[in-house]
């Protein structure tokens, strides 16, 4: 119990909460983004890829639950060292050292602010339906849901893709320092080791940027747009409520 609380308590315990969740969450970015790209496959294997998963509903919530812990504990984690690290120097700098500091660096509270109102947008958008409840309700020839008709039906919307690209690029920009610091807080960021973790975080970046945004990308383009027809033909057919 003693440690449990050090942890929560110091500054670097803190810094190893920061460092773990946040290294949870990349993981958790890559296998989602793997899942995703799936889209490319074709309808019958992303289709499966979700039966799959949604056939062990007490894993799926308790992987759910435990993200969502993760992600609280990530930003209260943030939100208590960045009052501590101003409360530590109340009085401003003469000289603005801001300029030194990378601009993801200077940034990091507020990205993470706005990814976190992305997250809720888009479980509300493909997790729960809130938004669009059809998408939920869309089968394929197997009964199963449709998940390739849902992705490129909600993203042949132009202000939703336009927003998911965005949110991609500060999630990026969020995670090339966020992974950097990472390496640091781990001890793996000194000397010589310095170059290669930011080049490392710097390429996990632009690799989770690009394959994610390929999806809305690929989709604005016209990829699946006879099935983007079809769902176009039954949401005309259906009675007016």
């Amino acid at each position: 119990m003693n440690l449990i609380t050090a942890i929560f308590h110091s500054t670097l315990g803190k810094k190893y909460l920061m460092a773990i969740t946040g290294l949870l969450l990349i993981l958790f970015v890559i296998g989602h983004m793997l899942g995703n790209l799936q889209i490319f496959l074709g309808q019958e294997t992303i289709n499966a890829y979700g039966a799959m998963i949604k056939s062990k509903p007490a894993l799926l919530w308790g992987a759910r639950s435990g993200l969502l812990l993760v992600i609280a504990i990530h930003i209260w984690s943030a939100i208590t060292l960045t009052k501590r690290n101003n409360g530590a120097r109340p009085v401003g700098y003469r000289v603005n050292r801001a300029v030194a500091a990378s601009y993801a660096s200077r940034t990091m509270i507020w990205s993470g602010l706005i990814l976190l109102a992305f997250i809720i947008y888009h479980i509300l958008h493909f997790t729960v339906g809130a938004l669009d409840p059809t998408l939920l309700k869309l089968k394929d020839d197997s009964g199963r849901h449709d998940i390739y008709q849902m992705i490129i039906s909600g993203f042949s919307q132009p202000l939703v893709s336009g927003f998911y690209i965005l949110s991609m690029a500060l999630l990026c920009m969020h995670l090339s320092h966020g992974t950097s610091s990472l390496f640091q807080s781990l001890g793996f960021r000194s000397g010589r080791q310095k170059v290669w973790a930011d080049w490392l975080a710097l390429v996990l970046a632009w690799g989770i940027f690009v394959g994610n945004s390929s999806i809305p990308l690929a989709i604005l383009m016209g990829y699946g747009k006879e099935v983007l027809k079809q769902w176009s033909g039954t949401q005309k057919s259906l009675p007016a409520r």
